[in-house]
């Protein structure tokens, strides 16, 4: 049968404290829990200092479905996931030319390349002395323009200079900036800043200088103090409005007027309070959009051409924008790179133009996506695996996974990290890696209780088991509370996605009945949830006849023999079989083919390299030696059943429990342990978690009793001696199994024991 008939999306060939949103979806089924996490608290600090026009463009993001992340604590935010994310700071993004924003950067190169360009520039020089100012004074003539060479928000500008001792003072203020001065000569007209976006005017505002109007009662400090009031002002950047301040430039501006703070302007005077009309000195603005002439609009997209700005905002003075500049003697005075959006977003009058909207179509077109493949596994036992296979699976059809879990992260085949990174921050730099092009991430239930999930979505959830591990820490108590921490993971699928879930645990199938996206299930065998399944058309991954098989309605697709996949171990591990069961249904649900599945199971080996510590199996001589991660009852029962397929003289269990799990599990573990082992060698962590070792051993020697078996044990607590031991006291025949969370050392010890297997 041709097994492309059951697929649901693409062939071969590859595509395309930190925010995060928890139980991102379902969130109504999450109000009773007192453990989850993820509030809308968090979310607001990531947003804590960032100003109208980041804060747009995230929104905008937002309402497009595009994930986004705050970069540490600066304001830099990642936009979208892997090889497809962008940066933003502000409104300068990854693709703005370090060269363009350097050149707006000096105000007289700007001025000159525009001048060469022929676009409308005020005439003017540049000088460091007054010297020089007094040549350049003499040679434009008043009114003019004194400004720093460099600095921005109107910092150093005087305008309308009218004799030589303003220009002085102006050169002073301006030297305070920049070493270098701008003299320009002095335009008449109405201040405009036009904006342009990826080559495109999408917004204008005509700009007004703080100012107050006059009640006739009230002093200038007052006027300025009710209008400071306004909760739309606020410090800086933070608001759409900044508060008006009094400077040495607002108090210029009264001396001309022969007014202080104090006097008392007539009804309906209006008293201008700073030279410039930036909004950063406490201006407001008028959305002048529609009114901009043609080839005004012309003008100002060559402008960011010439300059090769991604996003660029252009002052221009000129009586009225509806003229075209060249008829009214209009000039742009200045280009600046990251300029604010608030005028646009928020204008005084006139209507707010959703400029945000422009920066996500260009960093995100149509045709590109913003986030890429998202594979979220959790469960008690098996997440590793299930990871490592399928990142295994993504890298041999041509992508380049990202994969976290509890042995370290991994990026397009290499390690870039050891140790635990099931969690969030984990997950996180994944999901942040440009080189990353599909994320497999283990998700355990410590790492979704501390900071929950990395992402808002992901394409397909997998939870392999649920089983007692872990119980009584962080107020998770039962398996039930267990099971519904597990389900965030489930519940964060997108609708079109897929949820994996374990058809022969009846926790799972209460959590798929819960769920708003597909639903494929793995089972070993045929039970009465994979029959209703079936009958409703939905897809399972089982075995048939010693073969991986996919079915959906009355298709069925031949994955694989068990023999032929080396994980399974022959058939002989029912957990590994599992784990393949689990790995192909999210594989073959999200749309790999049959064909790859196949090739990506068979190259997929068991061993150190590929599944460290978990069965790998070591022949020295004339015994054998396995090492496996297997730390919890469940765990345990699974190595039991494989083991029931060993043939061996003595099976020899080296054993430890975890010092923070519940007295009934350490006792259960050592129990399952003396019905299976002919020997036990007892040892113990390095970390007791808060035991002491005689009450770690004694619970331990309590399990064995309770096997009813008489089974002979020694006590080593440490590992590397219990390991060497072990080794030494081998017989021929000998089959020792290892159950160790310290498996690179256990490995290690092995192979100086043995250097052939070096």
């Amino acid at each position: 049968m041709n097994s492309t008939n059951l697929n649901s999306r693409h062939g071969s060939s590859a595509e395309g404290s930190e925010n995060s949103k928890i139980y991102s979806s379902n969130a109504e089924n999450q109000n009773s829990i007192p453990y989850a996490v993820g509030t809308m608290q968090q979310k607001l600090r990531n947003t804590e200092n960032l100003g109208p026009s980041t804060l747009s463009i995230i929104a905008e993001a937002e309402k497009r479905g595009i994930p986004w992340r705050r970069l540490n604590d600066s304001c830099k935010i990642l936009l979208g996931h892997g090889k497809n994310q962008q940066i933003i700071r502000a409104t300068m993004t990854g693709k703005s030319s370090c060269i363009a924003v350097e050149t707006v950067d000096n105000k007289y190169q700007t001025k000159n390349i525009l001048d060469d360009a022929g676009i409308p520039v005020p005439h003017g020089s540049i000088c460091t002395s007054i010297e020089d100012l007094e040549v350049i004074c003499e040679e434009l003539g008043f009114p003019l323009v004194i400004k720093p060479a460099g600095a921005n928000h109107g910092r150093g500008v005087s305008i309308n200079i009218q004799d030589l001792f303003s220009a002085r003072q102006a050169f002073d203020e301006a030297k305070d900036f920049r070493s270098s001065v701008m003299v320009e000569k002095y335009v008449e007209g109405k201040d405009f800043r036009l904006l342009v976006i990826n080559g495109k005017l999408v917004a204008a505002a005509q700009r007004q200088p703080a100012q107050v109007k006059g009640d006739g009662k009230s002093t200038i400090r007052e006027l300025i103090d009710k209008v400071n009031a306004d909760p739309n002002r606020g410090e800086g950047h933070l608001k759409v409005l900044t508060k008006i301040s009094v400077d040495a430039d607002t108090e210029k501006l009264l001396n001309q007027k022969n007014y202080t703070l104090e006097n008392v302007p007539a009804e309906n005077e209006t008293v201008v309070l700073k030279s410039t009309a930036n909004l950063s000195t406490g201006g407001t603005a008028i959305d002048v959009t529609d009114r901009v002439h043609l080839e005004n609009r012309f003008l100002a997209e060559r402008t960011a051409a010439f300059l090769g700005l991604d996003i660029c905002g252009i002052d221009i003075i000129t009586p009225d924008i509806a003229v075209p500049l060249a008829e009214n003697n209009g000039a742009v005075i200045e280009v600046n790179a990251a300029p604010g959006f608030r005028m646009h977003l928020a204008p005084s009058e006139g209507q707010r133009r959703n400029v945000a909207a422009a920066v996500i179509d260009m960093l995100f077109p149509a045709e590109k996506p913003s986030t890429i493949p998202i594979f979220a596994i959790t469960g008690t036992n098996g997440k590793t695996t299930v990871t490592r296979l399928l990142a295994h699976l993504a890298q041999t059809c041509g992508y380049s996974p990202g994969f976290t879990t509890t042995d370290g992260i991994s990026v397009a085949g290499h390690e870039i990290v050891k140790g635990d990174c099931s969690g969030s921050s984990s997950a996180a730099l994944v999901l942040a890696d440009p080189l990353v092009d599909f994320a497999v991430l283990e998700t355990a239930r410590g790492g979704l209780l501390r900071a929950g999930l990395a992402f808002d979505e992901c394409d397909v959830g997998i939870l392999t088991n649920i089983a007692a591990d872990h119980l009584g820490l962080k107020n998770i108590n039962t398996l039930e509370e267990l099971a519904e921490v597990k389900a965030a993971v489930l519940r964060s699928v997108k609708k079109d996605g897929w949820a994996v879930l374990n058809a022969q645990d009846h926790r799972c199938v209460q959590i798929a009945n819960t769920l708003n996206c597909n639903i494929a299930y793995f089972s070993l065998e045929t039970n009465p949830t994979v029959e209703e399944h079936l009958w409703k058309g939905g897809l399972v991954v089982t075995v048939e006849d010693g073969n991986v098989v996919v079915i959906k309605r009355n298709e069925k697709a031949i994955i694989s023999s068990i023999q032929d996949i080396p994980l399974t171990l022959n058939g002989t591990s029912r957990c590994m079989t599992a784990n393949i069961l689990a790995a192909t249904a999210a594989a073959f649900a999200y749309g790999f083919s049959a064909t790859q599945i196949k090739e990506a199971w068979q190259t997929f080996l068991p061993g150190p390299e590929q599944t460290p510590g978990r069965m790998n199996h070591f022949t020295i001589r004339d015994f054998s030696v396995l090492v496996d991660y297997a730390h919890n009852p469940h765990g345990v029962r699974e190595m039991q059943d494989y083991l029931s397929h060993v043939q061996a003289s003595r099976k020899v269990g080296i054993i430890a429990a975890v010092g923070d799990r519940r007295d009934e599990d350490i006792i259960e573990l050592a129990e399952l342990a003396g019905q299976m082992f002919d020997q036990i060698i007892i040892r113990q962590d390095s970390s007791l978690r808060g035991r002491e070792l005689d009450e770690m051993n004694t619970l331990m020697i309590r399990g064995l009793e309770r096997s009813c078996r008489k089974v002979p044990y020694k006590i080593i607590p440490d590992e590397k001696e219990a390991i060497r031991f072990a080794l030494k006291a081998a017989i021929p025949g000998d089959f020792i199994v290892a159950l160790s969370d310290n498996y690179q050392e256990v490995i290690k010890i092995i192979k100086e024991f043995a250097p052939e297997l070096a």
